[in-house]
């Protein structure tokens, strides 16, 4: 007899359906179990559970587990089909992805696909689940944007702890049945939803890259119990309509960049038993009204702004629930009171970086566990409970170094001996006796010179440098001294393993590497907090410290999707050397290597310190794998001559070098010289790239053919030429009709040779032949930065908001080479977008050093004939030809303005309210909309924080009086976030030149704007070169 296809098609789905039903799961039927085999799965059902099988790999484990165990339940039966209703498939090994048919499930109220293999994409059919309520996608590694979510119906959404990025769909908005959304541990970024859930219970955004302010809509959601923000980049206060959060009983906002007075509106909270507020820039003092919050069980708060002097410590004493205390860096001073040792919970005490004073009790409360203490001014002697520690219980790890305490000789040398004590008075003390006990490290008073230490690691000698060992384990609270005596390293923080002992703070990398030299980054030493290292037995002197990070293998990083953010500060000598440093996103240097190099003045002890802030990851904090200090060698001066300084060494050197060349083309066309060959040879020795002839310009460039056109600059047209070799050149050649000259001519050569560095324009030789005045370039591909902000839109579209930073900053540290690193100091005088090039890759290089000027070192500045360009002109150099390096620093601040704007400086025209965009800035920046000026073509696609920070930093570039103006140098560790910008009150108040200039130069730069001029300044009657668009100081 014939077999029945449909009979087996419906054989198969029973078959399915009764092994979910006994084998697999719970079945959940409105209809009766005995009619259990006339019931059968949908088709589309069917294909969808195969789909998720095939997840497992092999391991068919969760398909035939005992009934007990929840995994597949079925319900929603009529009476031919039931549904599957729940799917909880947590933990079991799947791997792949989430297949695009578990939309198909369309009965489904239950998903939970947690602590799986899975990754790519969330499937855009999970939006057909509208009766889903429950769906749990977390401990994944899922990436790409999310669906847009619009299921009504959901109400619990968990997707933390995977590699999903974008910004946050607006979808979520419609989502107003949810009670706890998860989104921690991912990549999302943007501002942050003004979420309308009014029935939303837990919300947790920590540890991802969201920015801006906190939206005041988020204190509407008054159900909210736990509300997590920490380790993101939100800006200014905490809304005003967080009073209403009453229910709230935990909120985390620790490592973002949150800043005005610590809110009133918490005593609000009076439910609440957890306060993280670490690593912000909260304004103290801490309000009083605070102080009531009696069911505080966790209270942590760092790094509080003082406006003058400390602050005296708060009132507690109502918070008797306290077990953990930290309060690290907040101004604090007087003594410690008394109810704070004997609060019976309290656990984990940390007022350490503080300015406290007094004693410490000789009894305190038995639950304690761990006490920092590290750097106030604590004195006295030290208690019973510290100095006899032996059979004592509970064991405590207490560090109260760099206090003020009366030491004994065994007391002092005991701090080397218990692993988890540390009283280490330190080194940097006024006290006489504290210092000569660290000279006593020094074994028969021998001086060094240098110090080389793997962290970490074994002893090893690499290129001649002896590194020794760092092997102790210990680092909770610890100070431990090579044994040789030089150096020592004291360390505080604590994390505790699952056995409740402190985890061992040395990492290794399981690489094995072969390589001699790779050894040094193959261990590191961590520390939770705090971690400084000494160096004892330093001859005085001048000495380069450098300091390699590598950010190896460790088990947190392992079991995570995301890597951990590892954020740290780092003083050497006291001196903040690096803010917020983030190894992971740090770039290599030339060597391959993640290093910070500093040097410093050293009398007898150096102190490295790196300390977590608060910022980045909780528990994850400094780590530092090699420490090199070397000493400086200075070269004695000749005796019995004079000294002539290195910026006048070079300018005779250059003048020397350029007016010989000049002698020998005068000689050689003379014919004094044997032979047109040799000279040529002799010219060449004398430039790079040798001295060219008109008639190898004129082949180059084609006989200057206008299809070779490049632009047009203040020295004349610019032409592309291709010389014999196949070398693209730029050819600068003075024009008749050029503002500039002879004089022009000379100072671009004279500077240019003498200067080399990746962010300035590389000049290859040059011609002066005839008539002819001629400077060859590196040929630039992309133009200049004038020509991709307000040319063609296909070179625009590729002005993204990282292209645009790396512009910046390339401009900055150039101008800090000029200003500052190069022996020969320059001012720039004609900062603009034409006069920045653009390489291939969109690399900044600055050009055109026809009016730059030799920087004189003994004078703080010049009066001198004025040259440059409106718009651009600071206003104490174009009103009164006073001229430092702060005047190239005020046109950077306007060339920031308009690569962040993609405005032209003279795009705005008079009006009543503003006149041009500088002034725009001004108005915007009084009325606190500063980023209203980001170019909208950006869209959302640009860090908020960062495009702050520029915009601030640019008006403080612009800031009328050039002594509030920052360094070059400043603005470079500003971008490159190793130092926070530090704005004042006098930014954004103009004086009555500025305004008088402004008003002036906007009228004068309407015919055409940015036009360049050289007048004679107050002091040098200098008499113009054209009187062509010249601008006289009479304006």
């Amino acid at each position: 007899e014939e077999i029945d296809m449909v009979s087996i098609d419906k054989l198969y789905k029973l078959v399915l359906l009764l092994i979910l039903a006994t084998n697999i799961s719970v079945v959940k039927s409105s209809s009766n179990l005995a009619n259990g085999p006339q019931l059968l799965l949908p088709d589309v059902e069917v294909r969808a559970v195969e789909e998720l099988r095939k997840l497992a790999k092999g391991n068919d484990k969760f398909w035939y587990q005992q009934c007990d165990n929840k995994t597949i339940i079925c319900g929603n039966c009529n009476k031919t089909f039931c549904h599957v209703t729940e799917l909880y498939l947590s933990g079991n090994n799947l791997y792949g992805r989430i297949p695009q048919e578990v939309g198909n499930l369309s009965h489904l109220t239950t998903l939970d696909l947690s602590g799986n293999n899975l990754r790519g994409e969330i499937p855009i059919s999970i939006i057909n689940l509208q009766f889903i309520t429950y769906i749990d996608l977390s401990d994944n590694s899922l990436s790409g944007q999310l669906p847009p979510f619009q299921m009504e119906s959901l109400q619990f959404l968990n997707l933390g702890t995977n590699k999903l990025n974008g910004s946050l769909p607006k979808s979520f908005l419609n989502l107003t049945s949810l009670e706890e959304l998860g989104l921690y541990e991912n990549f999302f970024s943007g501002d942050l939803l003004p979420f309308q859930m009014n029935n939303l219970q837990i919300l947790y955004l920590d540890e991802n890259e969201l920015s801006g302010a906190i939206p005041q809509q988020l204190g509407n959601l008054t159900q909210l119990q736990e509300l997590d923000l920490r380790t993101n980049y939100f800006v200014g206060e905490l809304p005003p309509s967080f009073m209403k959060l009453v229910n709230l009983e935990k909120f985390w906002a620790q490592g973002n960049s949150l800043t005005g007075k610590i809110p009133t509106f918490i005593a609000n909270w009076t439910q609440l038993d957890t306060l993280d507020l670490l690593g912000n820039n909260f304004e103290g003092p801490w309000p009083k009204e605070i102080s009531s919050l009696e069911s505080l069980v966790y209270l942590a708060l760092s790094n509080v702004v003082t406006r003058g002097s400390a602050y005296d410590f708060p009132d507690l004493s109502r918070m008797t629930s306290l077990q953990d205390l930290t309060l690290r860096k907040c101004s604090l001073r007087g003594p410690i009171p008394g109810y704070i040792w004997v609060l019976k919970e309290l656990q984990n005490l940390d007022l350490s970086f503080n300015e406290l004073s007094g004693q410490l009790p000789n009894f305190i409360s038995t639950s304690l566990t761990s006490i920092f203490l590290r750097e106030n001014k604590l004195n006295g002697l030290l208690p019973g409970w510290l100095t006899k520690r032996k059979n004592v219980k509970p064991h405590r790890y207490v560090d109260v170094s760099e206090n003020l305490f009366k030491l004994t000789t065994s007391e002092f040398n005991a701090s080397s001996d218990d692993p988890d004590v540390n009283y280490f008075p330190g080194c940097s003390s006024t006290s006489p006796h504290i210092k000569d006990r660290c000279d006593d490290y020094c074994h028969n008073n021998l001086k060094y010179d240098e110090l080389f230490i793997n962290c970490g690691g074994k002893e090893v000698t690499v290129n001649g440098n002896h590194y020794s060992a760092d092997q102790n384990p210990n680092g909770s609270s610890t100070f431990s001294r090579d044994e040789k005596g030089g150096w020592g390293y004291s360390s505080m923080g604590l994390t505790e393993s699952l056995d409740k002992r402190p985890e061992s703070l040395i990492i290794k990398d399981t690489c094995n590497l072969s390589n001699t030299a790779a050894r040094l980054v193959e261990t590191a030493r961590v520390a939770l907090i705090s971690l400084k290292y000494y160096g004892f037995c330093f001859s005085n002197g001048n000495y380069t410290v450098k300091l390699y990070f590598a950010e190896i293998g460790s088990s947190k990083k392992q079991a995570y999707p995301i890597t951990p953010k590892r954020v740290f500060d780092i003083d050497i000598q006291g001196e903040n050397v690096r803010k917020n440093y983030n190894i992971e996103a740090e770039k290599v240097n030339d060597d391959g290597d993640k290093m910070v190099e500093h040097n410093t003045s050293i009398k007898s002890c150096l102190e490295i310190h790196l300390y977590w802030s608060g910022n980045g990851s909780d528990n994850y904090g400094p780590l530092i794998s090699t420490i090199s200090v070397t000493k400086v060698r200075v070269q004695p001066p000749p005796k019995h001559h004079p000294k002539l300084s290195p910026a006048l060494k070079a300018v005779i050197a250059v003048s020397s070098l350029f007016f010989l060349a000049l002698l020998l083309l005068l000689l050689r066309k003379l014919g004094y010289l044997g032979g047109k060959r040799s000279s040529e040879l002799q010219a060449t020795e004398l430039f790079p790239g040798g001295v060219y002839t008109f008639r190898q310009i004129k082949d180059a460039t084609q006989n200057f053919n206008v299809v070779n056109k490049l632009g047009e600059g203040g020295f004349g047209p610019v032409f592309k030429g291709v010389l014999p070799d196949g070398t693209t050149i730029a050819v600068k050649q003075l024009s008749g009709k050029s503002k500039q000259g002879i004089r022009e001519f000379v100072n671009e050569i004279g500077t240019i040779s003498a200067l080399q560095h990746p962010n300035l324009v590389k000049l290859m030789g040059c011609c002066a032949e005839d008539n002819e005045l001629i400077l060859i370039y590196e040929y630039m591909e992309n133009n200049s930065l004038d020509h991709a902000l307000f040319g063609p839109e296909e070179i625009k579209s590729r002005l993204n908001w990282s292209t645009r930073v790396k512009i910046i900053l390339g401009i900055a540290k150039g101008l800090t080479y000029l200003h500052e690193e190069s022996k020969l100091k320059i001012i720039h005088r004609d900062i603009k977008p034409t006069n920045i090039l653009l390489d291939k890759k969109l690399n900044a290089k600055i050009t055109d050093f026809g009016y730059a000027k030799l920087n004189e070192g003994e004078h703080t500045h010049v009066i001198t004939r004025i040259a440059g360009t409106t718009g651009y002109m600071a206003p104490e150099y174009a009103m009164r030809g006073y001229l430092t390096s702060k005047a190239d620093v005020y046109s950077f601040g306007v060339v920031t303005l308009e690569i962040v704007s993609g405005r032209n400086s003279a795009s705005c025209r008079p009006s009543d309210q503003t006149v041009y965009l500088l002034d725009s800035a001004y108005v915007l920046q009084e009325q606190g909309n500063l980023m209203d000026l980001v170019d909208p073509k950006l869209g959302t696609d640009y860090s908020w924080t960062e495009a702050n920070s520029i915009l601030e930093l640019a008006m403080m570039c612009t800031n009328p009086s050039p002594t509030l103006r920052p360094t070059m140098s400043e603005v470079v560790k500003v971008i490159e976030g190793k130092t926070k910008i530090k704005t004042t009150s006098s930014t954004v108040r103009r004086s009555t030149d500025e305004i008088a200039l402004t008003k002036a130069m906007a009228a004068l730069s309407l015919p055409s704007p940015s036009e360049s001029y050289s007048t004679a300044g107050p002091s040098e009657a200098t008499t113009p070169l054209s009187n062509s668009n010249n601008i006289t100081n009479e304006i």
